[in-house]
């Protein structure tokens, strides 16, 4: 029998909960979700933990993220019956993982704890490779943007976009979320040599909501657009009055915050970019 983890469930007499940390290169993926005819990270986890577990296992996770998009710290949890140390889970599972897809840790948790419900924040990374010539090394790894980008103006505009607000300006068309209102913690613009990275943190997010914040910032900082464009944006409500939404490669999944009760490992959040730029001696 497969569990679907729905909070309203109580775990059945038996089961064990538990927490994973996993990382992926979506590059080759069609997304995280497990879809009929497309590759997806969930399908490729799934099956690895099944071969651990001895039965089919089905996860949760903390946030879906498209095709092409990579995390570092998405959150899963997943029930089963047959007991395995932490170290099967990790280790086995990443036996039968593909090398693009990794858990970086796992933890029992109780019931209480939802990948998805429980997650009391949520963080996303974009980063942009700001440079003339195109990137080799980290090809579908970043975005690319050759116009010289005034981080300075990026991180003026980032300031309008901080608050609970309604964020239909930045919904992508296909959104399915009930409201257009989310609560936005902070949005950090900072340099690193040639990489841009900006920092997103807030309560949840809308379809396409990074990847739009960054297609407005990138225009701000190429000089199209002043920095209280931003604000114009926002207080449109209107998805055709902003910029175009930015590619997939440059965003990642980072960070997904819960209660101290649970007691979850912290790790430090990827990719990892010096702040303030440090060159090397």
């Amino acid at each position: 029998m497969v569990f679907s983890s729905d909070p309203s469930e109580q775990l059945p007499m038996g089961y064990e909960r538990i927490a994973l940390q996993v990382a992926y290169n979506g590059r080759h993926y069609h997304g995280w979700q497990r879809q009929k005819g497309a590759v997806s990270v969930q399908e490729k986890l799934e099956l690895a933990l099944s071969e651990v577990a001895d039965m089919p296992i089905k996860v949760v996770c903390a946030g879906r993220t498209d095709a092409g998009v990579h995390a570092s710290g998405q959150v899963v949890h997943f029930d089963t019956p047959n007991a395995r140390p932490m170290r099967a889970w990790t280790h086995g599972g990443n036996i039968h993982l593909p090398d693009d897809i990794a858990i970086q840790w796992a933890k029992s948790v109780p019931e209480s704890f939802h990948a998805r419900f429980a997650a009391v924040a949520r963080q996303y990374r974009y980063v942009i490779y700001n440079h003339p010539m195109r990137p080799a090394l980290l090809d579908k790894e970043v975005t690319w943007n050759f116009r010289p980008l005034n981080v300075t103006n990026m991180q003026k505009a980032a300031d309008y976009l901080v608050g609970e607000h309604d964020f239909s300006s930045f919904r992508a068309s296909a959104c399915q979320a009930h409201s257009p209102v989310r609560q936005v913690h902070a949005v950090t613009v900072h340099a690193a040599g040639n990489y841009i990275v900006i920092d997103v943190r807030a309560n949840a997010f809308l379809h396409h909501m990074i990847r739009n914040f960054a297609g407005l910032l990138m225009t701000i900082g190429a000089g199209k657009q002043p920095p209280v464009w931003a604000q114009q944006v926002l207080q449109a409500c209107d998805r055709r009055q902003a910029a175009a939404t930015a590619p997939p490669y440059g965003l990642y999944f980072v960070n997904a915050e819960y209660a101290g009760e649970f007691a979850l490992p912290t790790t430090v959040l990827g990719p990892h970019f010096l702040q303030p730029w440090l060159p090397l001696a």
